[in-house]
């Protein structure tokens, strides 16, 4: 008895320390929060939420405002990310097919790397070429539109904002590049689509190339000096432009149909595989790839559901895997494109904590950015390899999510998002870096 009153009254003891230990911290880092971020002239114009969680001891250090929604901008990228991760499995798959005597049947899986110039590595690509038949897309999977809901419209002509696909060809854009006298244009089969508006002199090179609302016509509006590829998003027109650029690369007539009859087939449609997942996450990440974000949502939801559709597989994540999720979000796309998304920064934190658990460190370390690289390149360059996260930028809109270790070699998950602010992301971006490296030296 008298053992047990001991043992009860040194579990007392030591809760009561950890709790005044607890106490001390949360305060110091008030005190940090309040002097470095809350006290920002450009913060002080918006509104900040702060989090900062220690997994070993399952405790938030400090919390400010970090139950409260904000717009997360590309830290939506996070759940678009686990949801790949806890589904597409070590291969991202291009599509299915089925080889019959007379044609090909092509089930398109929504694979962003499929014919992108950036990815070297085309197996279907090589299989279709093979067969010398005609090629049928069976598109009975795509129920969601090519843009994604609440995205700006205006912004149609920027790289950034490629229309969605279920069979994605050159990531849906056209890129232009001139050096020289000599053009060059992916894909080939936009090349006569393209007005020059001006004669262009010797020495010079595309400078501006702007697509029209409502078709797949491009213009050269003025040159410069510099060389560059410059990638415009085209329309996908529900697939039907993305089969016929398919034609013109493979030399192979392309139709399409959206209904199948499997009975039809006398053998079963096998997976084409492109790529290993994490090689297409650690470039979405690492430069905020929308496309590769979009994409990724929309092949979990044909893997989950039979068919593509971020309303539905987002319900479908929040009710299983994501049901204990602390604050339910508004999440509405896959990129953080959207206005319309609505996170906490503890939600922030819960999906960083749900991944280290379920896949370990070291394998985050190699999809996230680090201090001086990616999104990160002009930021803790000093801590980099002690901080891995995640960027979010919408104008008037700055989040960072993820995970740094300390001076004490102590992991920390953190995030904090900044909204409706009326200057640019830099002064943001750098208090928040004085912030997070005053934790990291004294902790």
């Amino acid at each position: 008895m008298i053992k047990q009153k001991q043992l009860l009254w040194c579990g007392l003891v030591a809760a009561c320390c950890f709790s005044i230990t607890s106490c001390k911290i949360s305060a110091h880092i008030g005190k940090q929060a309040r002097s470095i971020l809350l006290n920002d002239s450009a913060i002080r114009t918006g509104f900040i939420g702060i989090s900062i969680y220690e997994p070993a001891s399952n405790t938030y250090w400090y919390n400010y405002q970090a139950s409260q929604n904000f717009i997360p901008a590309s830290n939506t990228k996070l759940f678009s990310l686990y949801a790949g991760m806890k589904w597409l499995g070590d291969s991202i798959r291009t599509a299915n097919i089925a080889v019959a005597p007379d044609a090909v049947y092509l089930f398109p899986n929504g694979d962003p790397s499929f014919l992108n110039p950036e990815f070297q590595q085309q197996p279907l690509l090589n299989i279709l070429k093979q067969q010398h038949k005609k090629i049928i897309v069976v598109d009975t999977v795509w129920r969601e539109q090519a843009l994604g809901y609440g995205w700006a419209w205006d912004d149609y002509n920027d790289d950034y904002m490629a229309e969605r696909s279920s069979l994605p060809v050159f990531g849906d854009v056209f890129s232009v590049s001139q050096s020289g006298t000599q053009a060059n244009f992916k894909p080939e089969y936009f090349k006569d689509s393209i007005a020059y508006t001006r004669t262009k002199k010797d020495g010079e090179n595309i400078a501006v190339v702007k697509r029209d609302l409502r078709s797949n016509q491009f213009s050269v509006q003025g040159y410069s000096k510099k060389t560059s590829t410059l990638s415009i998003p085209f329309i996908t027109d529900n697939g039907n432009t993305n089969y016929k650029i398919l034609e013109q690369e493979i030399g192979l007539p392309v139709s399409s149909q959206s209904y199948f009859n499997a009975n039809s087939l006398t053998t079963a449609p096998v997976g084409v595989n492109a790529l290993p997942a994490d090689s297409l996450y650690t470039i979405m990440m690492h430069r905020s790839d929308n496309f590769f974000a979009e994409q990724t949502l929309l092949m979990v939801s044909n893997q989950q559901l039979g068919y593509m559709k971020d309303g539905d597989i987002i319900a479908r994540l929040l009710k299983t895997d994501l049901s204990d999720i602390p604050q339910k979000p508004n999440w509405v796309d896959g990129s953080g494109l959207s206005r319309y998304n609505l996170f906490t920064p503890q939600s922030m934190v819960y999906i960083i904590r749900k991944m280290s658990e379920e896949w370990g460190w070291d394998r985050l370390k190699q999809i996230l950015p680090t201090g001086g690289t990616g999104t990160l390149k002009s930021y803790y360059k000093q801590e980099a390899g002690r901080i891995f996260a995640k960027t979010g930028t919408l104008s008037n809109n700055c989040s960072l999510s993820g995970f740094l270790v300390t001076n004490k070699g102590k992991t920390l998950i953190f995030s904090i998002l900044a909204n409706h602010y009326q200057t640019g992301a830099t002064p943001i971006r750098q208090a928040v870096e004085r912030f997070l490296q005053g934790i990291m030296k004294k902790y």
